[in-house]
């Protein structure tokens, strides 16, 4: 799979991913917040299938 991820869209992925894990730990400690697992793993990836659905890309670097 190619990159279709920005810098700027793979840390914010990563923050908000890491942020909604801590929901399972601290705060209302509801299981809910293991769905920061999927905005993590796309960032650290840097492929967001549902980009790939739609067409969009945010990575300035040429795909090839």
């Amino acid at each position: 799979m190619s990159r279709n991820e920005g810098t700027v869209d793979r840390v914010l992925r990563v923050i908000l991913g890491l942020v909604l894990l801590s929901l399972v730990f601290v705060g209302p400690q509801t299981l809910w917040g293991l769905v920061g697992i999927i905005p993590l793993a796309t960032g650290l990836i840097g492929t967001c299938p549902i980009y790939s659905i739609f067409g969009f890309n945010t990575c300035s670097l040429k795909n090839g």
